[in-house]
């Protein structure tokens, strides 16, 4: 079938001086139809198949892709004369194939050019994670996925210690270098069913499925370790770190809301722990405690059966009042969980029984003993009556949720409780 598809007589008068230039893309589609006129029908047919294709992103069959030729060949020349003046090829392939339902969704732009609109519409500049809206949707998906199956979900909210003062002190580009080591640490150390997300400034998200409070506080320990020895070649005297707060479902609420409120309080809490372990002590407090009578400095060592304090749920343990690796600027003579007695504490404790808290101790060799509760002032371990322990030791204590702390103790009492086990009650010595 031939068409004419030269341009009246009128048309060509009133739009020669006016109409835009040809573009090359229209030229070599003008070409195109000149060229398909003279192949045979099936090799016209087999070529059209694989143009729609290409074009179109639509896979028609040869006759279909003839049909559809021929329906755009008269529909240009049906426009083009209707408004008086020439219409793309293009054009009116879109309106052709979007009439027929075989182009459900109109495709005006390259491929790749589309590929990029998607992938900046859904992640970070800078960082190239995820970003905000996209953790808002996966949230929900993924929280409604653990509630379908009865399986955890961790969520954790991060951000930069001190960040503000690295921009302020190093300037914004290496903030930028510090956002995104933060980055390239978490896509290095993350499962590939998790997901990290950057959801403003320094602030960052993870959605860990599958993972219970214990399996989560690894992954942060972790991340923290690694971006510790990731920014120390950008030479930092700040103590830049990583910052993180987790909530988990069920066990810490199966709402959106719930849950990140949480992992957010519980950031806050550790920041401001943080904060309180690097403020140096005054003047005045380190002379008070030089002057302290030395009956106070060593306490002797007691054997008073008690009975162990009921559990307090590990969640308390975040409290921003007694974060364990701030406590050690406390003086030396607040110990945790003192025999009955003594006088009141100062400092409220947190019971860590029935949890995975431990302390390596500097003994030769090095032993564990289970961290039983602590407060800002000591630590109370639990241990092997067989090990003996000087009265000033060094240990290494590893607490859910927090990162590992080294602190000095100074051993207050001691006793054997009712499993046989000694128990040592210590304080935090500066």
């Amino acid at each position: 079938m031939a068409y004419n598809l030269a341009r009246p007589a009128k048309m060509a008068n009133s739009l020669d001086s006016s109409r835009p230039p040809v573009s090359a893309e229209d030229s070599f589609l003008d070409l195109l139809i000149e060229t398909l006129d003279s192949l045979d029908r099936p090799v016209r047919g087999q070529f059209l198949q694989k143009f729609f294709k290409s074009m179109a992103q639509v896979e028609l069959t040869d006759s279909v892709s003839l049909d559809c030729w021929e329906q755009i060949l008269m529909r240009r020349q049906e426009l083009s004369e209707s408004l008086s003046k020439p219409i793309s090829l293009k054009t009116v392939m879109v309106d052709v194939l979007a009439s027929t339902n075989y182009l459900r969704m109109p495709i005006l732009m390259e491929y790749e050019e589309l590929k990029k609109l998607q992938i900046n519409a859904a992640t970070d500049a800078l960082t190239g994670l995820y970003n905000r809206r996209l953790f808002e949707e996966y949230f929900s998906k993924e929280l409604n996925r653990a509630k379908r199956y009865g399986q955890h979900l961790a969520v954790v909210i991060m951000d930069l210690h001190r960040f503000k003062d690295i921009n302020d002190r190093y300037g914004h580009l290496t903030g930028d270098q510090a956002l995104q080591a933060a980055a390239s640490t978490m896509r290095k150390t993350l499962r590939t069913s998790d997901y990290a997300f950057r959801i403003g400034g320094d602030e960052f998200a993870l959605l860990l499925p599958q993972s219970d409070p214990e399996q989560a506080a690894t992954l942060c320990r972790r991340l923290r370790t690694s971006y510790a020895s990731a920014t120390e070649p950008m030479k930092i005297e700040l103590p830049l770190a990583l910052d993180y707060g987790i909530a988990v479902f069920p066990e810490d609420g199966d709402q959106e809301e719930t849950l990140l409120r949480l992992a957010d309080d519980r950031l806050y809490q550790l920041k401001n722990a943080a904060r309180t372990a690097e403020t140096p002590r005054g003047a005045e407090q380190a002379q008070r405690r030089e002057a302290e009578p030395a009956q106070r400095q060593a306490a002797p060592s007691r054997v008073v059966p008690m009975e162990p304090p009921a559990a307090k749920p590990l969640v308390t343990a975040l409290g921003a009042s007694v974060p364990p690796f701030a406590a050690a600027q406390q003086p030396a003579a607040q110990a945790a969980a003192p025999p009955p007695g003594s006088e009141t504490r100062k400092w409220e404790r947190v019971s860590l029984a029935g949890t995975k808290a431990y302390a390596v101790l500097s003994t030769t060799p090095e032993r564990n003993a289970r961290v039983i509760d602590l407060s800002y002032g000591g630590v109370a371990l639990q241990l092997d009556p067989a090990l003996t322990t000087q009265t000033n030791f060094q240990a290494v204590l590893h607490v859910p949720i927090l990162p590992p702390v080294k602190v000095q103790l100074r051993k207050v009492y001691e006793y054997q409780d009712k499993d046989q086990q000694l128990r040592l009650g210590c304080a935090f010595v500066s």
